[in-house]
């Protein structure tokens, strides 16, 4: 298994230097030069079992020669056994009349989905180095990485809790200043281990991505402090996720329903999330379709309608309900632009060119014209014949401010209402969009079809809006009654966080100070 950059200058590269490397040297994604295949009876065979089994027999599938399948049992089991229910990922009904389903993935340490992904990704970390130092010569200095992440919230909290008091591995996260929650602040800013540093910045959080991308374009900085990433530019990110569309698969299949073709609806910020459905899908996953749901910061739904990416440039980044979703650019869309540009742009392009390019290389030509296009004009367009391709897999919606807080209203009656059911402000948006596409969901099956809304975070992480939204329907909900035990006294520990002024050389500067300390 050999992985290739979006961008089509870096290729042939393992499993273990993606990881570790996180975003190409070109400025792209890693993806795997071919999808593997599935085992002929992998709806038999897969049907019984566990979460972490199945992680297993998936994760293998795409990491070559560089781990045995003992030692991805390994470390997916050290991964999950942090979860606070055996199931990882459970589906419980929302709407029976419906067949509507909640995927849970909030049972992690963090209470968020990002935890299926970076609890495991910080055992890769680890187990990597020290295999690394292990196999090195006596006079090579210790292999060591520099983890550097953007966050709107969660991503940061689940990275700290994966990375923290890792020998050899230092993090520093990024968060917009006073556009997260007050918990994700709290969870991200209380861990004091000496390894994990908090930057606070000015701005939003595509201002955030925005530096560590150019920190990781600095070839020197990156070499010399071996920057990894842990943002879902991180193709283990991508992988991880990959599990919980299949589980939620058998989990049907286990509850009676016969050769299910599920619609998935994703709340959709960055589409890592739902790009691990794709990926899915592309295995041969029978999925009925993959539906994007937006906030107001609608980039992608936009381009589902109209073909043109572009930047909301002159709102900008809008504040909502629903803020890991608060984003201009969705950075792993490029992942699947690259598929549109290679099977449906690159042949076209390569012949007016008259080149002989393959169909892989002449797609990366592309994606870097768009990124290009992206970055010096605010937007750019596919072809009529991509559009439709995407329009085959996705389909999309944008929800409200106000359509959130109506939804998680709706969904709430009380506690002792067996119907009732507490959604977070992301998973509401989800909800709300697969409610206003039942009809067309209908459409693909009849009363069979099964809809799963994948549920993003814990509500009491966004309990502001979760109380506005409960409250101002004449409820009585109040903020100790949802937290959950971890929660309880989190906003008044000691925290240590540093603010710094929205620039890469900033943040380049904290970054060799606190390596400076740490080496002396």
């Amino acid at each position: 298994m050999k992985y290739r950059s979006t961008r089509g200058k870096a290729s042939g590269q393992s499993f273990e230097s993606v990881v570790l490397e996180g975003l190409a040297a070109d400025g792209g994604l890693y993806i795997p030069e071919h999808l593997p295949s599935l085992p002929a009876d992998w709806q038999t065979a897969w049907a019984q079992l566990s979460f972490p089994q199945l992680a297993t027999e998936l994760i293998s599938l795409f990491v070559g020669d560089d781990m045995t399948h003992a030692e991805v049992e390994r470390l997916v089991a050290k991964s999950y056994s942090t979860f606070d229910t055996a199931q990882v990922t459970p589906l419980v009904d929302l709407d029976k009349a419906t067949n509507t389903h909640i995927l849970e993935l909030f049972h992690g340490p963090t209470f968020a989905f990002k935890d299926v992904a970076l609890q495991f990704l910080g055992n890769l970390f680890e187990f990597f180095l020290e295999r690394r130092n292990a196999q090195k010569a006596a006079d090579e200095p210790t292999h060591k990485i520099t983890v550097v992440g953007a966050t709107s919230g969660d991503t940061g909290s689940a990275a700290i809790y994966g990375l923290r008091g890792k020998k050899n591995v230092s993090v520093f996260i990024l968060h917009p200043k006073g556009r997260v929650s007050p918990i994700q602040e709290a969870q991200m800013t209380t861990v004091l281990d000496a390894n994990v540093h908090n930057l606070s910045i000015t701005g939003t959080f595509d201002d955030c991505q925005d530096i560590v991308k150019q920190l990781f374009g600095r070839p020197e900085f990156k070499k010399d402090h071996s920057l990894g990433a842990i943002n879902s530019i991180n193709w283990a990110r991508i992988l991880a996720q990959i599990t919980y569309y299949f589980y939620a698969y058998f989990t049907l299949v286990q509850q009676g329903v016969k050769n299910p073709k599920p619609v998935f609806v994703v709340p959709s910020g960055n589409f890592g999330d739902i790009l691990a459905g794709y990926y899915a899908q592309s295995l041969g996953l029978p999925v009925g379709k993959l539906v994007i749901a937006t906030n107001e910061n609608d980039i992608l739904d936009r381009f589902l309608r109209s073909g043109r990416y572009e930047k909301n440039s002159e709102s900008g980044v809008l504040a909502t309900p629903s803020p890991a979703m608060d984003i201009l650019v969705s950075s792993n869309f490029e992942r699947f632009l690259w598929y549109l540009a290679r099977n449906y742009e690159a042949s076209e392009d390569a012949a007016s060119a008259g080149t002989q390019e393959s169909p892989g290389q002449a797609g990366g030509e592309i994606i870097r014209k768009w990124m290009d296009q992206l970055k010096t004009e605010g937007s750019f367009a596919v072809s009529e014949k991509a559009l439709q391709a995407a329009r085959q897999i996705f389909w999309s919606g944008r929800c409200s401010d106000a359509d959130t807080y109506e939804t998680i209203a709706r969904h709430y009656r009380n506690d002792k209402d067996t119907s009732s059911y507490l959604l977070d402000p992301h998973t509401a948006v989800g909800v709300y969009v697969a409610e206003t596409l039942r009809a067309d969901i209908g459409k693909l099956g009849g009363s069979d079809v099964h809809t799963i809304c994948l549920s993003t975070a814990h509500p009491a992480k966004f309990s502001e809006a979760v109380l506005k939204a409960v409250n101002d329907k004449g409820h009585h909900l109040d903020f100790q009654s949802i937290l959950p035990q971890p929660f309880v006294g989190l906003l008044e520990k000691p925290r240590r966080c540093v603010e710094c002024e929205n620039s890469a050389d900033a943040v380049a500067k904290v970054i060799i100070d606190q390596a400076a300390l740490a080496s002396s």
